[in-house]
């Protein structure tokens, strides 16, 4: 130990002196605990909200402590670790009470020590004390650091394992209880509104928990996983929650790898996300054929690159679901619209050709719109509705 200001230059306790000084801290050990543990009941209320267990190893980590002084102290901080005083509980105990709490039951404790010195060693003896609190101190500062960043390390390497586990089990089409139950104890709280994205693989590690912080800002709960090349989110919306999610991976779809990034459409519930992601699976294998589609995009607006490319969902929801809705709203709104794109979006010529007036074309193209949601004058909703009547007329025939 270096020199003790206030003692005299350069003087050092005696081996004699120390083991003195430690037999009576050791004899006012159980005494020094419990007037440590009252402070700490005294001044932090959630020692008073744990449970009979979790209080007896808070005693034990107090009691360890000031053991672990008295020892560290007499051999002059010589093979003493420090950092095992935490080993005087299970450590489940570090799961319990924060990093924040671990340091108001350190600092309480040797507050307590110190306000009871002049109780347990003579005038003399306590300024030599005093530094060795301190020191000690230091020591145990840097041991509950070093504690709970293992802890942090092992249970964010678990929780990695447990996530793609997770998403794994979406991608698959094995969602069921167990995953449910999985996803909870990482945090998923079950929203109702849910989207599977595929993108690029990050190059960043901290990619992946820059994105789970920005969208939880936003409401949102994240799963992520990165399976080979791509990166597999799954986004729960709460209620609440602002915005969709696709303009939700817009604001953090620079965190994404190179290439497309696909959205998923969105489901229900957890169970049901293997058909969000079986979406965006579709997309991204499609998604080269759109090479200006914007970034990202939804799987939905892919539809008849999906359905090229041999998707039978795609086909059918052109077919069933745009083809058939138009069929359904009246013969007269199919008949425009194919007479429209045959003459290459004139109003004039359409309304020739089907002997109407050029006004009740533009109405029926309205409606054609408010009907499919695509508006045959867009070039791309123009190539969405072709195609949906190719393939209609062809599974209906």
């Amino acid at each position: 130990m270096a020199a003790i200001p206030g003692i005299g230059r350069g003087w050092q306790p005696s081996p004699r002196q120390r083991t003195t000084i430690a037999k009576r801290l050791a004899a006012s050990a159980a005494d020094l605990t419990t007037e440590a543990l009252a402070e700490i009941e005294q001044r932090h209320p959630w020692f008073g909200e744990l449970d009979a267990e979790h209080r007896s190893w808070v005693t034990l980590v107090a009691r360890a402590g000031i053991d672990g002084f008295v020892q560290w102290f007499a051999d002059e901080g010589r093979d003493v670790n420090p950092s095992a005083v935490f080993d005087a509980a299970p450590r489940a105990l570090m799961r319990r009470i924060t990093l924040h709490q671990s340091v108001d039951l350190i600092r309480t404790t040797i507050d307590t020590v110190e306000g009871q010195l002049e109780s347990v060693v003579g005038r003399g003896d306590r300024p030599m004390v005093f530094v060795g609190i301190v020191q000690y101190s230091r020591e145990i500062a840097f041991g509950v650091a070093e504690v709970y960043a293992r802890a942090a390390e092992a249970r964010g390497g678990w929780d990695a394992r447990l996530e793609a586990l997770v998403v794994d089990a979406v991608i698959r089409g094995e969602a069921d209880e167990t995953v449910l139950s999985r996803a909870s104890a990482l945090g998923w709280r079950s929203p109702a509104a849910i989207t599977v994205t595929i993108g690029g693989a990050p190059t960043k590690d901290s990619a992946i928990e820059t994105m789970r912080r920005l969208v939880a800002e936003r409401g949102f709960d994240l799963l992520a996983s990165t399976q080979g090349d791509r990166l597999v989110v799954v986004l729960g919306g709460l209620s609440g929650a602002a915005g969709t999610a696709l303009s939700v991976i817009t604001e953090v779809a620079e965190h994404f790898g190179p290439g497309q990034i696909v959205v998923g459409p969105e489901v229900s519930d957890l169970v049901e996300a293997a058909t969000s992601a079986r979406g965006a699976l579709s997309g991204i294998r499609a998604a080269d054929a759109w090479p200006s589609a914007p970034r990202p995009v939804a799987a939905e607006d892919l539809l008849p690159e999906r359905a090229l490319a041999g998707d039978g969902h795609a086909r059918r929801m052109l077919a069933r679901e745009i083809y058939g809705q138009l069929r359904d709203a009246g013969a007269d709104l199919l008949e425009t619209l194919v007479a429209y794109l045959d003459n290459s979006g004139s109003v004039e010529a359409t309304a020739r050709t089907l002997f109407v007036h050029p006004n009740t074309v533009r109405y029926r193209l309205r409606r054609i719109a408010e009907v499919s949601g695509y508006h045959p004058a867009d070039a791309r909703s123009a190539y969405v509705l072709r195609l949906a009547v190719t393939l209609g007329r062809l599974m209906t025939s």
